[in-house]
């Protein structure tokens, strides 16, 4: 396993490093679990060298006290990739490593992919995920970067901002992991209470429901339906739920158009903790 901490002394030895190997990327914010390891193993499938970003990005928090909370695990973190691949490069850089001057965002123009669901609420957000992932392809410059569909809007955003900065990296979407209970996987699991791990299923039960009545009942009538279920569900709030077009991410207001992919999304609340999830539902 190999750790560094700054950026020049990481470009020194991937450099050494980088004739007739691939290298594979796989950026976190760390507090890693089984989701975070199936990327590295995908990278070490297709790739000879996997790099491992672990860094809280502190431009894509638009909550300061979802920042402050964020678990911070670098060390179980280190441990547990050192466990499951003795191969491993790890860059935990310091927020001034990342940010020499002043720690903002940098712009983009992600057309309308930036105003739905998570752009919608919130602001700011997809500029910070583009500002980090463009500083991460840039020092680390790989030839694939690995990337959970848990996220799915994000894994386009970074596909767009490749496009818009032509950067020459691939960009590989890979399959949610989700716990036993069906809960998709995340740090932010961590922050829940047993009892509230366990009622967190009821979100991964409602996508399934609604894949069930995909293309049997209207898109309005499956909205209205899983609006209902959470008003009975009183733990939860719902912020929002879609369905949208696979690609663009527009919502789905009549019938569904042959050969287009649809997926269902959700964002809520489980007491203070807010939890995203999607399905594709064709």
């Amino acid at each position: 396993m190999e750790v560094f901490h700054q950026q020049k002394a990481l470009k020194s030895y991937l450099n050494d490093k980088r004739e007739n190997n691939t290298i594979g990327f796989v950026p976190t914010m760390g507090a890693l679990h089984n989701g975070h390891l199936s990327l590295v193993e995908e990278a070490y499938k297709q790739c000879d060298l996997v790099v491992v970003s672990i860094f809280v990005n502190p431009t894509q928090f638009d909550n300061p006290e979802d920042l402050e909370k964020y678990p911070k695990t670098l060390q179980k973190d280190k441990e547990l990739l050192e466990e499951s691949f003795r191969e491993i490069i790890i860059y935990a850089p310091a927020v001034v490593d990342v940010y020499p001057e002043k720690v903002v965002s940098q712009q983009f123009d992600f057309g309308e992919l930036e105003t739905k669901m998570e752009g919608k609420y919130r602001s700011g957000h997809f500029d910070g995920v583009g500002t980090i992932v463009k500083k991460l392809f840039e020092i680390v410059e790989p030839h694939k970067a690995f990337f959970g569909k848990k996220d799915y809007q994000q894994y386009l955003i970074i596909k767009k901002l490749v496009e818009v900065t032509k950067l020459p990296v691939e960009i590989i979407g890979c399959p949610i992991k989700r716990e036993e209970n069906g809960l998709a996987r995340s740090s932010r699991n961590e922050r829940l209470s047993s009892t509230e791990r366990k009622e967190a299923t009821f979100i991964y039960q409602t996508l399934q429901q609604v894949k069930s009545e995909f293309g049997i009942k209207s898109a309005k009538e499956i909205i209205e339906n899983v609006k209902k279920a959470f008003e009975k569900h009183q733990i939860f709030e719902l912020e929002y739920f879609e369905i949208a077009n696979a690609e663009n991410l527009n919502p789905l207001v009549s019938k569904p158009k042959k050969n287009t992919k649809y997926r269902a999304f959700i964002a809520a609340y489980l007491g203070k903790i807010r939890l995203i999830d999607n399905i594709a539902l064709n």
